[in-house]
């Protein structure tokens, strides 16, 4: 088999890392082995190590490209008074669909307990602390000049705690009751 153009393992590069973003929130990154990655986008394991320096590195570039969806997802939420798009975020990031698909969902959430359990420095830590201060600017895009950085971290805890909760008790009638409180919440201390 000959070799592939750089555009080609450019592409199978952005493939891994979109797949591993997805699997790492639903499994994480222990529960994902190299070769069920390069799998689930129909590459073989040997490509791995010739686009990623290790299966750490990928978990940071991964953990990066979950919260670049997150900000993207989170800023197509259309312009309109700040209570409304409060609304809007309270109810799309604490559903039920949301907590019951965390390979689609947040990474504040689904990756918050690897990334504490990683050494400090690692590539799954930087990426989540960066990722974690973008959620406070999108946040702070939502509320404008209303609000202090001190609000956006109490509504950041309060709509990640919820999701994690919420996911920790799922099948659960508390479950349920988590976000509701969590959404109502969260509109409530809009800062207009």
């Amino acid at each position: 088999m000959g070799r592939v153009s750089r555009a080609e393992a450019d592409r199978h590069r952005s493939e891994v890392v979109t797949a591993a973003a997805r699997l790492f929130r639903e499994r994480g990154v222990g529960g994902v082995s190299v070769a069920e990655l390069m799998g689930e986008v129909g590459l073989t394991q040997g490509g791995f190590y010739r686009q990623f320096a290790s299966k750490e590195a990928l978990a940071g570039e991964a953990a990066a490209e979950a919260f670049e969806q997150l900000a993207a997802q989170l800023r197509r939420i259309p312009e309109a008074p700040v209570s409304e798009r409060r609304a809007e975020l309270a109810a799309s990031y604490m559903s039920q669909e949301s907590r019951d698909a965390p390979g689609e969902g947040c990474p504040a959430t689904a990756l918050g307990g690897e990334a504490a359990r990683d050494e400090q420095g690692s590539p799954l830590r930087k990426s989540y602390a960066d990722g974690v201060r973008t959620f406070l600017d999108v946040l702070a895009e939502f509320d404008g000049e209303s609000a202090t950085r001190e609000d956006h971290m109490a509504t950041l805890a309060t709509l990640v705690g919820a999701l994690y909760l919420a996911r920790g008790t799922a099948g659960d009638p508390l479950s349920d009751e988590i976000l509701e409180a969590a959404r109502r919440r969260v509109v409530e201390t809009s800062h207009e």
